[in-house]
């Protein structure tokens, strides 16, 4: 095997400390974010998924069945109703009908054809004159002819033509009388008066029903030609048959007066007694049929019962009136009512979901870590939420003291918003604390107050940990909220009920319970969600950012120059991270750990070779090439084998970016063109390293200054001027090789970053002053003060040796 192939396999090959475990919550995670799915499609996926579960424990019926009871089982616990429901009260509802239909009045038709006996009567007379051989006397004074004679067939016939006309029973002594008298048009007149008087006014059959029916309110009068009604509420003016009659027997005397004749006024009255017909009739059919169309109209009458009210109590018979209730309120909870439910309130909710998505993602990272942790959040405080809904309910139950809301005061739903804060920023933050202000409302049937109590209790505890550093923040924070939680519950409370109550008590506890148990619990859970999706929060950067961290002590061991060149370099990206509106914290700690992959091959870097031999003058540029670039992918391993967390390995990673080792490259070159006159056989990919570039603000800022650190070791006189030049030089050098291109950084910030470089530097190289001492014998004073030694030579006498020197260390930096 060549020296090339070995050197290549020992660099690839393993550290021989065995690295620590994974857990297996993390890979979990970290293989369902990065290798199952997509982000678009884990989205998607997160968006169904929490749609349709917060839908069906909305409404958790449509999955269990509901007791069936019947007249005469005994209740196995106690009932209450789990909404508000109306239920008809059949008896007052069956009264109100009664009284609508008693309220309909009898319908009577009024026929006024009974007057259509008038042309009868003229024609039945008119014919008989004629038939008698009388011509007409309008007098009246017509005399029958001698040929006219009683029980003649012209006789016969004409009372037969007479009363068939009339429509009545032949009668012979009334026909005689008139034809004795020559039926005279006066007899024709009076009949025809009578007749009309009493038909006009109405005739009955029996007056009895409709003196009933009067008592109700009277009657309706229905004519039946013109369709006009009429209500009536005296029930005297009209006649039955037999007071018609009599009515008209009583108008003897009158027509005594009028004809003249005793007789004939008696034929008279007779024959109009005869001829009175009912024309008033009882139209059962009518009334019967707007009694029933009054009786549907009148609404049943439904008392309310209320949520929480007892239905049945445990070991009660059920009787009718529990039944009835049961059936009632298992109505809208039955599987078949809430099919339909459960799909509308999915595409609530994921519309919901989707558009506060958009307007918060603007600062959440699209990547599937976040996403993932975005959703599993979200899910499992609505599972929380109701299960404590829940549980909440049966302690009430329990304890009828108090009610199942000033409980809800308790729950600590904060710790949710407060780690998403953290994790994701303040703006994913405020549209997580709607949609579970959202949620919360929907479980309490969509109580507005229950929304405001919430969205307020979760963007306080949001805010409160946005530059959230220390763990203590978190358990301040729920103090903060817990005191903004008892104004809130003492008002949602005095909406629904009494100031002065034992329930006000309870809320004012519950609220401030709530809020600490959010910061308790956040305290705990935050470094269980920093393991499992690999955050890296400002707590763990200043845990990590601990000079006495093991793989920080042993970088001092076993590389003291590298520690010291990253020290330097900490503290060059701290100072102006803040300018860029870079994190400065995690730019820091970046910058302590960039180099740890120098811990297994420290005396091929040169800041750690002090004095000794140079290895790299006795290995080919390609390998010293490799080694360069082995150092990238040594410190990642080891960042992962001492989880120091994504943000710190993908900037370790990226450090370097795809810069050209240009020493060992134009070494190569100058070799090759030695040997064999040709450059071209010289690969420039060979020499560059892996990348990938910068992506992120902090990760170019620690490229930037590893490089500006590493070029000031080499100037002579670092004067400011100097300094300026150099890190303006390197900056340029950067941007025109385009490895920022990927990352944030802006022409503005590139400037601020010089600023920044040329400031520390400046600090780090100042000038001294010399002050006068007295100097004993056999020392000399020497420059900057010190006095410690003479030295072997003059500095003045190695300034061309020095840089000669300086210019070696930036061609090997690439700088020249």
């Amino acid at each position: 095997m060549s020296d090339k192939a070995k050197l290549k396999t020992l660099i690839s090959r393993k550290p021989a400390k065995k690295p620590e475990r994974e857990s297996t919550f993390k890979r979990w995670f970290s293989g369902l974010g990065q290798e199952w799915f997509t982000p678009r499609q884990l989205e998607w996926i997160l968006l169904v998924i929490l749609s349709m579960t917060t839908s069906l424990l909305l409404f958790p019926t449509i999955l269990i069945k509901s007791a069936d009871y019947r007249i005469g089982d005994v209740a196995a616990r106690d009932i209450k109703a789990s909404h508000d429901f109306l239920i008809e009260n059949k008896e007052l509802t069956e009264k109100d009908r009664e009284k609508a239909t008693r309220e309909v009045l009898a319908v009577y038709d009024f026929d006024s054809a009974a007057l259509n006996l008038v042309p009868s009567i003229r024609e039945a007379f008119s014919q008989s004159r004629q038939q008698s051989g009388q011509p007409f006397d309008p007098n009246g004074q017509d005399q029958p002819e001698k040929t006219f004679l009683r029980g003649s067939e012209t006789y016969n016939l004409a009372k037969e033509r007479f009363f068939g006309i009339l429509e009545l029973t032949p009668d012979e002594e009334l026909f005689a009388q008139f034809a004795e008298a020559g039926f005279p048009v006066i007899l024709e007149e009076a009949i025809i008066g009578l007749l009309t008087e009493v038909s006009e006014k109405g005739i009955l059959t029996n007056k009895t029903m409709m003196r009933n029916q009067m008592e109700r309110g009277g009657i309706v009068l229905h004519e039946l030609y013109s369709k006009k009604e009429t209500r009536v509420a005296d029930g005297e003016r009209f006649f039955d048959v037999a007071g018609a009659r009599n009515y008209i027997r009583g108008q003897s005397k009158m027509l005594q007066e009028k004809i003249g004749s005793p007789a004939l006024a008696e034929s008279v009255l007779k024959l109009t007694q005869l001829l009175i017909r009912p024309n008033l009739t009882y139209n059962q059919r009518e009334t019967e049929s707007r009694r029933e169309l009054a009786r549907e109209s009148v609404k049943p009458v439904y008392y309310k019962v209320k949520k929480g009210e007892m239905l049945v109590r445990e070991g009660e018979r059920i009787d009718p009136a529990h039944l009835l209730k049961l059936t009632e309120g298992n109505k809208p909870l039955r599987g078949m009512n809430l099919i339909g439910r459960v799909p509308a309130m999915a595409v609530l909710i994921g519309i919901l979901l989707s558009v506060l998505y958009i307007v918060g993602a603007q600062s959440l990272k699209k990547d599937s870590r976040h996403i993932l942790f975005s959703g599993v959040t979200i899910f499992f405080l609505f599972i929380f939420m109701w299960v404590y809904n829940f549980v909440a309910e049966e302690v009430a139950r329990g304890f009828p003291v108090f009610s199942s809301t000033v409980l809800l005061f308790a729950m600590p739903v904060a710790f949710g918003t407060m780690l998403i804060s953290i994790f994701q920023g303040m703006n994913v933050a405020l549209a997580a604390s709607l949609i579970v202000s959202v949620l919360a409302s929907l479980l309490t049937e969509g109580r507005s107050e229950i929304f405001v109590y919430f969205f307020i209790s979760s963007l306080a505890a949001a805010y409160g940990v946005k530059n959230c550093n220390e763990r203590v923040v978190l358990i301040k924070t729920g103090l903060m909220v817990g005191l903004i939680n008892i104004p809130l519950s003492v008002a949602v409370q005095t909406l629904y009920g009494s100031f002065y109550s034992v329930d006000t008590l309870i809320a004012v506890t519950a609220g401030f319970i709530g809020g600490l148990l959010a910061g308790i619990i956040a305290t705990g859970i935050l470094p269980l969600i920093e393991v499992s999706f690999g955050f890296t929060t400002d707590i763990k950067l200043l845990e990590l950012g601990n000079l006495d961290q093991p793989l920080l002590r042993e970088l001092m061991v076993q590389a003291p120059g590298t520690y010291h060149h990253s020290v330097i370099l900490s503290n060059m990206v701290e100072a102006t991270a803040k300018a860029i509106h870079a994190n400065p914290l995690l730019a820091k700690v970046s910058a302590y750990y960039h180099d740890i992959g120098k811990i297994k091959k420290p005396l091929y870097f040169i800041e750690n070779q002090m004095g000794v031999e140079n290895k790299h003058e006795k290995l080919a540029p390609s390998m010293s090439s490799l080694i360069l670039i082995s150092h990238v992918k040594d410190g990642v391993e080891l960042a992962r084998e001492y989880k120091l967390g994504r943000e710190i390995i993908n900037i370790i990673q990226q450090h370097h970016g795809t810069n050209l080792i240009s020493y060992f490259y134009h070494k190569a070159q100058e070799r090759v063109l030695t040997k064999s006159g040709k450059v071209a056989d010289v690969k420039e990919e060979d020499f560059r390293y892996p990348g990938p570039k910068p992506q992120t603000k902090e990760a170019g800022l620690v490229m930037l200054a590893d490089m500006v650190e590493a070029a000031s070791r080499s100037l002579i006189d670092p004067t400011p001027a100097r300094i300026q030049g150099m890190v303006q030089k390197i900056i340029n050098k950067v941007f025109s090789d385009g490895q920022l291109d990927e990352c944030e950084l802006t022409l503005k910030d590139l400037h601020e970053i010089a600023k920044g470089f040329n400031k520390t530097l400046s600090g780090i190289f100042h000038q001294r002053i010399e002050y006068p001492e007295i100097i004993a014998k056999g020392t000399k004073k020497v420059k900057n003060g010190s006095s410690d030694q003479i030295p072997t030579e003059d500095s003045t006498a190695k300034k061309s040796e020095d840089k000669e020197e300086t210019q070696k260390g930036l061609r090997r930096l690439g700088l020249t």
